[in-house]
């Protein structure tokens, strides 16, 4: 079985404006990454994210962009939480998932955006990794939402 999940949401925004709020690190600061992001999402680079649920700044590699219409990244899988799922140190094997985010533009204005994320060990800690990951993309889109239409930051001050 492979560990993956898709998740969509429509926002009410042509999609030039809802691509932007993701893929400018001052945006996606105003309503995703509560430590904040450095770094615009640009095929090639590295970028680093910072999550006051997850503290301290990590990177995210920006393996593709096509204006407007999709963004591939990658990122560490995160599932060697000693808290839950305890790894002895000579275990630990760091590997990355792959997020395939996508814009389409709908007939009525808005756009849906989806995010998809692959790639987890078919073990308990990558299903707890994946279902956390699927838990926090699908506040993401709930947060572009909220931001992009209505000017409101959803995740300020729930982490910390």
């Amino acid at each position: 079985m492979e560990l993956k999940f898709k998740v969509s949401g429509r926002i009410s925004k042509p999609v030039e404006e809802v691509f932007e709020a993701v893929a400018d690190p001052k945006q996606l600061s105003g309503y995703f990454t509560t430590g904040g992001a450095k770094g615009r999402l640009e095929t090639g680079t590295i970028v680093t994210w910072d999550f006051a649920d997850f503290p301290g700044a990590f990177p995210v590699e920006v393996v593709e962009v096509e204006k407007n219409k999709k963004i591939v990244l990658r990122w560490d899988a995160n599932d060697d939480d000693p808290t839950t799922h305890p790894v002895p140190p000579e275990a630990k094997n760091t590997y990355k998932t792959t997020i395939t985010m996508t814009f389409d533009s709908l007939e009525d204005g808005r756009t849906l955006v989806t995010i998809a994320e692959e790639g987890w060990r078919e073990t308990p800690a990558g299903l707890s990794a994946s279902y956390g990951n699927c838990q926090g993309w699908s506040q993401m889109l709930c947060a572009l939402k909220a931001y992009v239409e209505y000017g409101i930051n959803l995740r300020e001050g729930m982490y910390k």
